[in-house]
């Protein structure tokens, strides 16, 4: 019998649905090497550091002891009285366990706060250039994706007077994020200030995206669920990943009220019914634990950061500011001529670094690079003489 090809037929909203550039960049990278090319990856962004020891252990004896198994799907009571815990003593606000959901990863909040909270007709505010996953799940729920300009001018932090004439009665959800993903840029506790009175009585959410609070090289970190009134508006997403080098566990949370924790739950039980127990036990020790490799990591990368920046800024056609926190920097490349899409794909191609085009994180990336310093100081040192080497010859 010959049976009949049918063709795939997607949802619409496939079609919606963007992706994160830094995967497909590496993937390019890593054939290249497959072909005996020498690269220098600075596209992927995670610490180049082994999940510190204490974390291992602790991971590896819950193993051990059977947490082999499901868990609820909010979490670990106990992972989340600790969670509630630090968040009450960083953010000086009294957090309980029940406003705490565990989740594979910072990404899940993402979603599910964006599915939750709003749908066609509603309208997300969001930062551009800014972490890519914002715009394509506002675009795939249907909402309509606001873009705020991060501006170079600025330091990457936004312009409150310009979010509070964005602000209208379809907005449901306002997305911050700082240390930013990925100009570096931080908030300072004036921004936080005039962000919260630009909300005012609106009817708004906040998510303010934390992922990268303990590294920041210059000032304090500053939240909007810190202020007054703000708690209840507020869902925080912070995790593992970048502070203590735990990419690959999985493992993120959100924090933000009970009543909305609940129905986030559900979406985890709808979804991936809990996250991995046995992450959960090392995600107990990372946040009890000794913290100097948190330290340690955060000095590094500042000092990587000083170096890349010094290089950058002797290149021809490349300017970059200092940036304050996370392990990125964002050069501004338009002295170049040449569009930012095209120089990362020669930059790859031809001299051997990998690296990302701003337009990966929204059209007002256009003119700007983004380099990770989650590599070695030799390594950075070796992209910054390649990019030198390639601009000699080609600008």
């Amino acid at each position: 019998m010959m049976t009949k090809a049918h063709e795939l037929r997607l949802a619409k909203r496939m079609a919606r649905l963007g992706t994160e550039t830094a995967f497909e960049v590496l993937v390019k990278a890593k054939a290249l090497e497959a072909q005996g090319r020498d690269i220098v990856h600075l596209e992927i962004g995670e610490p180049d550091f082994d999940t510190p020891r204490n974390i291992i252990d602790a991971g590896c004896d819950a193993l051990h002891k059977g947490f082999t198994h499901y868990g609820p799907s909010a979490g670990l009571m106990e992972l989340r009285e600790v969670i509630a815990q630090h968040v009450s003593d960083t953010r000086c606000v009294h957090v309980m366990p029940d406003e705490v959901v565990v989740v594979p990863g910072g990404k899940p909040i993402i979603f599910f706060s964006i599915l939750a909270l709003s749908e066609h007709g509603d309208e997300v505010i969001y930062p551009n250039p800014g972490f890519p996953i914002y715009e394509s799940m506002i675009n795939y729920v249907g909402a309509k994706a606001v873009p705020i300009h991060l501006r170079e001018e600025l330091d990457f932090r936004l312009d409150v007077d310009e979010l509070a004439a964005m602000i209208n009665e379809r907005t449901k959800l306002i997305i911050l994020n700082s240390p930013q993903n990925p100009t570096g840029g931080v908030l300072e506790k004036k921004d936080i200030d005039a962000i919260a009175r630009a909300i005012g009585d609106h009817n708004v959410m906040v998510l303010s995206d934390e992922i990268y609070s303990r590294l920041i090289f210059e000032g304090e970190h500053h939240s909007i669920m810190s202020l007054d009134g703000m708690k209840e508006r507020t869902i925080l997403l912070d995790g593992f990943s970048k502070t203590y080098a735990m990419t690959g566990w999985r493992m993120g949370y959100g924090v933000m009220c009970a009543d909305l924790a609940a129905h986030i739950a559900r979406l985890m039980t709808n979804s991936s019914s809990c996250t991995a127990s046995f992450t959960q036990v090392a995600g107990i020790e990372a946040l009890r634990g000794r913290q100097e490799a948190v330290d340690h990591m955060r000095d590094k990368f500042r000092k990587r950061r000083d170096v890349m920046v010094a290089g950058l800024n002797k290149i021809k056609g490349f300017s970059c500011r200092l940036p304050h926190g996370a392990f990125y920097v964002f050069p501004n490349i338009t002295q170049t001529g040449w569009p930012s899409k095209k120089l990362a794909d020669a930059l790859l191609d031809d001299a051997g670094v990998a690296a990302l085009s701003g337009t990966a994180f929204g059209a007002f990336g256009e003119g700007y690079l983004r380099f990770s310093v989650a590599n070695s100081i030799e390594n950075i040192e070796k992209a910054l003489d390649r990019v030198n080497d390639w601009v000699a010859k080609n600008l």
